[in-house]
């Protein structure tokens, strides 16, 4: 198995049961779930870490200028501090990493996708006082300031670059191919960012058929969450049988078609055949 090295069974119990606690408290901390996804994939993040690297962002909270004025002057301060003075930015390479999307490694090598470059923003911003919320536009995630009629949006991967609206256009445009909607503008949930962050894992896994271990913890956590697609137990499943645990995968598998069976038999029947067929190959 290659590095990171996932947490012991032991260690690993215990992240999940804080993961859903934080995930199902009355204000979820972004911050907090991002780093136990980080400890999920990496064994040598210990409490001490986990620890160190909220210091890191309040740290540089406190760098930040006190109330530098409106929503964009606060894009530029953290333009100025995160992506000049301290060189948080993103690069083509970086999607190719899985330490991309851990926290903890994004704080250390001040590099990442543009959704944990975002966390940082927001976190950092949030520890600050400034008007702050992610946006998840499609295909790329940015930071947003202030309220509708007055919105300021940045780009954490450019290294904080404040977008125009052509800027926000052109981006929305090269994921979609349609024009930007106003709801693509409003504050993305924390529960939202976090299966956002864990979906991009499980895309870096099923490029790497070797690291179903990354694919199927990923899943794990997602299924953690209060709110999840329903699709991600058939996910589930499938990565059981992969990894060679057949009757696990089964049950998961004769699970998932009872829930498929209320909508459309034609497919739970399927899964219950995909259920067979690991079953078969215990023998």
């Amino acid at each position: 198995m290659l590095p990171p090295f996932p947490p012991s069974p032991e260690r690993s119990a215990e992240l999940r049961r804080r993961f859903a606690e934080e995930a199902r408290s009355e204000r979820p901390d972004l911050s907090t779930l991002c780093l136990l996804v980080g400890a999920e994939a990496d064994g040598e993040l210990d409490e001490a870490g986990l620890d160190a690297a909220q210091v890191e962002l309040d740290r540089l909270a406190g760098l930040l200028p006190y109330r530098p004025g409106g929503p964009q002057a606060w894009a530029v301060a953290l333009r100025e501090l995160l992506g000049e003075r301290m060189g948080f930015h993103g690069t083509p390479a970086d999607y190719q990493r899985l330490e991309s999307s851990l926290l903890h490694e994004v704080l250390v090598r001040r590099r990442g996708l543009p959704i944990l470059l975002s966390v940082v923003w927001l976190e950092v911003a949030r520890r600050a006082g400034a008007p702050v919320y992610g946006v998840a536009l499609p295909g790329h995630f940015v930071v947003g300031f202030g309220p509708d009629e007055g919105q300021v949006l940045a780009d954490p991967f450019d290294g904080g670059r404040v977008l125009t609206g052509a800027d926000a256009e052109l981006l929305v445009a090269g994921a979609t191919g349609t024009a930007i909607d106003p709801s693509m503008l409003r504050p993305a949930d924390p529960l939202d960012v976090v299966l956002r962050i864990l979906n991009n894992v499980r895309a870096w896994a099923a490029a790497r058929p070797e690291r179903s271990d990354v694919a199927l913890w990923a899943v794990e956590l997602s299924l953690l969450l209060p709110s999840h697609p329903a699709r991600l137990r058939y996910e589930r499943a499938q990565l059981l049988v992969q990894r060679g645990e057949f009757m696990a995968g089964a049950e998961e598998l004769e699970a998932y078609a009872e829930v498929v069976s209320a909508v459309d038999e034609g497919a739970a029947e399927r899964v219950r055949g995909e259920a067979f067929a690991a079953r078969a190959k215990l023998n």
